[in-house]
């Protein structure tokens, strides 16, 4: 049995309420340092959602990345804290994590003259696919991690593009409870991200990575960053948005520091 099918097995057959093992919990306080910030109560919800979560994703180690378990829960508590508060199991159409040691070649595809299409190989730290993949690089994800003020995370980052793909699209309007939710979040959201797309484009300094300004969806994704690693500034500055944020996540990370 393999230690993704003990670490699954466990989790499957845990009564109601799982009691996280010591050594687990210090793999969340020495790579976590946020784990160690959320009151106690959010701590529990995340060590019960992290079951689920675990019982219910195929991870692999790729380019000989041997897997074990702090790796998989360091992965897998990053990616439930944006679910903390969401009634339903997290992430039910993800099925896989691929985790890479280190930023991992990919092709990237345009479209050039003529409708030609030009590829290129890219190296990456993160991706998200629509059909319940995601991938990592295991030395960013630790990075990410272990820095909570820096607003970089690829693990809140990619997480943020599949609760984004749920309804089918990437396109930086996650499933939301109400047609008016949609409206707001198209005025809040559209706004800011059009005037974060116009500080870039003219050398502004941003509170905001600027990769944000690719599109809709990138923005979600680094304003969700943002959101969990700069929450205090993001509040002060652009309240609007933190709001709108706090919304749809049912959490207030600005109440944690």
């Amino acid at each position: 049995m393999s230690l993704l099918e003990k670490l699954q097995d466990f989790f499957t057959d845990a009564p109601a309420e799982i009691v996280f093992k010591d050594e687990w919990i210090a793999y969340l306080q020495t790579n976590l340092p946020l784990y160690n910030q959320l009151p106690q109560e959010l701590r529990e919800r995340l060590h019960q959602k992290m079951g689920q979560f675990v019982a219910s994703t195929f991870f692999e180690g790729c380019n000989g990345l041997e897997l074990d378990d702090e790796m998989i829960l360091t992965v897998s508590a990053q990616a439930c804290i944006l679910v903390l508060n969401h009634e339903e199991r997290p992430y039910p159409e993800l099925n896989t994590v691929l985790l890479y040691p280190s930023a991992f070649t990919t092709t990237s595809e345009t479209v050039g003259p003529g409708g030609t299409i030009l590829s290129r190989e890219v190296k990456c730290l993160g991706e998200s696919w629509a059909n319940g993949t995601v991938i990592l690089a295991w030395d960013s994800v630790r990075r990410g991690a272990e820095n909570i003020h820096d607003g970089h995370n690829v693990t809140f980052h990619e997480f943020a593009h599949q609760l984004d793909s749920r309804d089918g699209d990437t396109d930086g309007v996650p499933l939301l409870p109400s047609q008016e939710a949609y409206q707001t979040w198209a005025n809040v959201l559209g706004e800011h991200c059009n005037t974060f797309i116009d500080r870039v484009r003219r050398r502004k300094k941003t509170l905001l990575d600027p990769y944000g300004a690719t599109n809709p969806a990138e923005y979600f994704a680094v304003a969700t960053e943002t959101f969990f690693e700069k929450p205090r500034q993001l509040k002060k500055k652009q309240p609007e948005l933190y709001q709108e944020l706090q919304s749809f996540y049912q959490l207030d990370p600005a109440s944690w520091f």
